[in-house]
């Protein structure tokens, strides 16, 4: 009886525990909503009416502040977001493949593992540093728009293949043995379970690591984004970038500014929201397959 009564009183507070916890894990949650939806308000106070100004999305920026655009930082960061994914999925699932399918379980392999989860959290600055030198100087492509992408493309490159290795991991391996049980070869494994069975989660690495690339600005100033342009740029022109085009906004001592500022975020979180839409959707479409 003593034993029973104990470990009931046992099983009671570890509930009430687990209760203590649960809300303690609700309010943090609330509280992390109720700021984010004030800077959402005031972002929106400030800048809905500068946003909504015909031709702020269409014409190049001006020195004044009620007047001009934000063309071709819009147009940098599309082509900045399409060249990282382009470079980053290849690159970073085929590693991830390789170090999941291929790799033997060896030391270097341990290494290389540890560095790439180690590159996950380096600083997006340091991204800067490392792109100036090999982009910018030792490829000679100076500070064009091509550097900049391959700079966000290196801060990108290790939190796809964390997050791809882990959904790769992730599918079951009686699909593997029953397809070798068939015959087919380790390639169309591969090809025509693995990777079809681990999009869902590839994808939601993508998305984290193209949200922070395109709202970085850290690495793209060390590269040589610039704060003003007139015209759309190039592959291989001087660029702007929505995290700029905010940060020469609000480096300004004019009042308005801090109003194009805020409009200049609103159009940053929507490409965000817009680019995170189709991502997925493209997921969901998969899981359901």
């Amino acid at each position: 009886m003593d034993s029973a009564a104990e470990f009931t009183e046992n099983v009671e507070s570890r509930e009430r525990l687990g209760k203590v916890f649960e809300i303690l894990f609700l309010l943090g949650l609330l509280i992390g909503i109720f700021i984010l939806a004030l800077l959402l308000f005031d972002i929106f106070r400030d800048g809905l009416a500068r946003f909504l100004t015909p031709g702020f999305l269409t014409e190049t920026p001006s020195r004044f502040p009620d007047q001009g655009g934000i063309r071709p930082a819009i147009i940098s960061s599309i082509l900045l977001g399409i060249i990282v994914i382009l470079v980053t999925v290849p690159l970073g699932v085929g590693a991830a493949l390789y170090l999941e399918e291929y790799a033997p379980k060896a030391w270097w392999t341990v290494i290389i593992e540890i560095n790439i989860s180690n590159l996950a959290g380096v600083p997006s600055i340091v991204y800067g540093l490392l792109g100036l030198g090999v982009f910018n100087y030792l490829l000679g492509f100076g500070p064009a728009l091509i550097s900049g992408a391959l700079t966000l493309s290196l801060l990108s490159l290790p939190v796809i293949i964390v997050t791809a290795r882990e959904a790769i991991r992730a599918v079951p391996d009686s699909l593997r043995n029953a397809s070798y049980g068939l015959g087919v070869t380790k390639w169309r494994t591969i090809s025509s379970h693995v990777l079809p069975y681990a999009i869902p989660g590839i994808l939601t690495g993508l998305i984290i690591s193209v949200s922070r690339a395109i709202g970085d600005a850290a690495s793209l100033i060390v590269v040589g984004a610039v704060g003003f342009l007139t015209f759309n740029p190039g592959l291989f022109q001087r660029f702007m970038a929505l995290p700029i085009q905010i940060y020469s906004y609000i480096t300004r001592p004019e009042p308005g500014f801090a109003n194009a500022a805020a409009a200049t975020i609103i159009a940053l979180l929507l490409l965000i929201l817009v680019l995170n839409g189709v991502a997925i959707y493209i997921r969901q479409r998969f899981s359901i397959r």
